[in-house]
């Protein structure tokens, strides 16, 4: 996520807030995957799964359940502000990352598809259609001095679109057996808070999260995901000040961007990756898994950005960035393929029903994580090579 924040510590201000984030990402996935896979599995388990929290939360329900309702919280509070005021405000300015999003998910989700229609994996069709924001922006500032500067606000762009049909897709697809008295009382716990936005006028944000929990409550009663309810909360929070103040969006999207990148994401990171990796696992039945998420994140949203920018250029839909070159765009689209947090976050609702499944898933997401930083290293490193005959040969056959 994009941090506003102040970072405190004279040595956290010294590191580029996206870098560090990647950086804590990495390490909690490297050190979840060491403890679960030597002496210390038992205690990792332990912990996050038989340790109740309150009623039937564990440490694993409580992060990806509450912890990550947050995080969804500062991603809606970041697309409104980006739609009512930001890089997606007009129809010029949001055309070309909205035409480039809608290719990067859905040539993945038909190659997943392709692997796996009529299999029990078909539910798995959201893995690989999102790009994970703090990780690919962190890759972006890490590879800045070789990669086009412009195109961070293209990358933030894409990613905010890529999370909004995340979002559709999580409260569409994974949510079953409605409850019709929960969504009565979120649609009424909204209602409120539009009333406090629009009529009373509050301009303070705690009234908001103070609501903002019973909105919570009903919606994981509903059954519809509970994160949902922090996107919903963004949709009702105040967006405009009437002073020189940041407006209530901005100061609940400052405040809780560090809690989010330093805190919320690791944590997800560290209890969701602990995978082990000697466990007895029928590849050969699991294989249409691994091919339609390996190939969706490493091919498909890639070929699907190009695919639709290009085709949206050429038909005079959209306009090109200017000063903007395809190949340093091709370079962006192959590092939209770090799917790591909201792929890790799909596969977990997608396949509930078995533990295999959800490790194979998210090794494949990982693996294919690693690729596409290692394929953007790649396409900065060999303009003349084999490969970038290839991209170029490729992109001047859809001529």
């Amino acid at each position: 996520m994009k941090l506003e924040g102040k970072v405190t510590g004279r040595r956290l201000k010294q590191v580029n807030p996206e870098i560090l984030t990647s950086i804590l990402l990495v390490s909690a996935t490297i050190l979840a995957l060491i403890m679960s896979n030597t002496g210390l599995r038992e205690e990792y388990h332990y912990v996050f799964n038989d340790i109740k929290i309150f009623g039937e939360f564990n440490l694993h329900l409580l992060i990806n359940d509450l912890l990550m309702a947050i995080f969804f919280l500062v991603v809606g509070c970041e697309i409104k502000y980006e739609i009512l005021h930001g890089h997606l405000s007009s129809v010029k300015k949001a055309a070309f990352p909205v035409v480039a999003a809608c290719g990067g998910v859905a040539l993945p989700a038909i190659i997943f598809l392709m692997s796996n229609y009529n299999t029990r994996f078909s539910n798995g069709i959201g893995i690989p259609i999102s790009t994970d924001i703090a990780f690919a922006v962190g890759v972006f500032m890490v590879l800045k001095n070789k990669l086009d500067p412009s195109l961070k606000v293209f990358l933030l762009s894409l990613a905010v679109v890529d999370d909004l049909i995340s979002i559709l897709v999580i409260g569409i697809a994974y949510s079953s057996d409605i409850n019709l008295v929960g969504i009565i009382g979120a649609i009424g716990v909204m209602c409120i808070l539009i009333y406090m936005n629009k009529i009373l006028k509050v301009k303070k944000a705690m009234p908001y999260m103070v609501v903002g929990i019973a909105l919570w409550f009903f919606v994981y009663i509903s059954k519809i995901h509970s994160t949902i309810s922090g996107v919903l909360l963004a949709m009702c929070l105040p967006a405009n000040s009437d002073n020189s103040d940041k407006s209530v969006l901005e100061n609940v999207n400052d405040n809780l961007s560090p809690l989010c990148n330093y805190l919320i994401l690791p944590l997800f990171a560290f209890s969701n990756t602990g995978i082990n990796l000697s466990a007895n696992v029928n590849y050969s039945e699991l294989k249409t898994l691994i091919k339609g998420i390996m190939g969706g994140l490493i091919i498909g949203k890639p070929l699907g950005i190009m695919l639709f920018s290009y085709i949206g250029v050429k038909l005079h839909l959209i306009e090109k960035p200017k000063d903007t070159t395809w190949s340093s765009l091709l370079q962006v689209a192959i590092l939209a393929g770090i799917g790591f947090t909201m792929s890790i976050f799909v596969s977990e609702l997608a396949f509930s029903y078995d533990e295999s499944v959800i490790n194979l898933a998210k090794i494949s997401i990982l693996t294919a994580s690693m690729i596409s930083v290692i394929m953007t290293q790649i396409a900065l490193h060999t303009k003349h090579s084999r490969v970038g005959v290839k991209i170029k040969s490729l992109v001047g056959s859809i001529h």
